[in-house]
């Protein structure tokens, strides 16, 4: 149980990762807190920061979930009795989108957890194959409703509703519904500005 609540803590510190406020430090010596929408993320670094950087941090931020679920729930013998490598791989996402979203770096003020979150996803579905399905369509989601009105914050929102419902109509097991509705409410509740300035009108376009 020590091992699984240290991978825990493991996976939630590399989720915590500041990877757009580092970046933004490095190149131009600013504080991406403090400038653009004040996100911590690649859609906040692509206006602030131009695409390159913007690709670099979209990418890693990526990368960070996926090497949460992938190498920290790579289970021994020992853990394989405790907990299920999937179980341990669900455990570990969750723990570095809370990292994302609440980075201890940056005194818990962080990103949307979009971009984790898909690392997370593509990394349980290298092992639990019925997720493919379900990411292609998210993908498809968010692209369309992305090409459409060129705001992320709306594809991305619309993705995060729909996960559940995909999960539902794929007819995955209960956990992973369960999953997936949680998932869906940290992306909503951590973008509840950008839903008010939907309401508004005031939500800008990436380009």
């Amino acid at each position: 149980m020590a091992q699984i609540l240290l991978r825990t803590v493991i996976s939630y510190l590399v989720g915590s990762f500041p990877t757009a406020y580092i970046f933004g430090k490095l190149l131009k010596g600013v504080d991406i807190r403090r400038v653009g929408s004040g996100n911590v993320g690649a859609t906040n670094a692509f206006r602030v920061l131009g695409k390159g950087p913007g690709i670099a941090v979209l990418c890693i931020d990526i990368l960070k979930g996926f090497i949460a679920v992938v190498f920290l729930g790579n289970s021994s013998g020992q853990l394989d009795t405790v907990i299920s490598p999937q179980l341990l791989g669900i455990i570990l996402g969750l723990a570095c989108i809370i990292g994302h979203n609440w980075p201890v770096f940056l005194r818990f003020k962080g990103g949307k957890g979009v971009a984790t979150t898909l690392g997370v996803l593509l990394a349980l579905a290298c092992t639990i194959a019925s997720l493919k399905i379900i990411l292609l369509s998210l993908f498809l989601t968010w692209s369309a409703v992305f090409l459409f009105f060129r705001i992320v914050s709306l594809a991305s929102i619309v993705t995060a509703i729909m996960l559940p419902v995909y999960a539902y109509v794929f007819k995955q097991p209960a956990p992973i519904i369960t999953v997936s509705i949680l998932l869906a409410l940290l992306s909503i509740a951590r973008h509840h500005s950008n839903i008010s300035k939907l309401l508004q009108g005031k939500e800008q376009r990436l380009f």
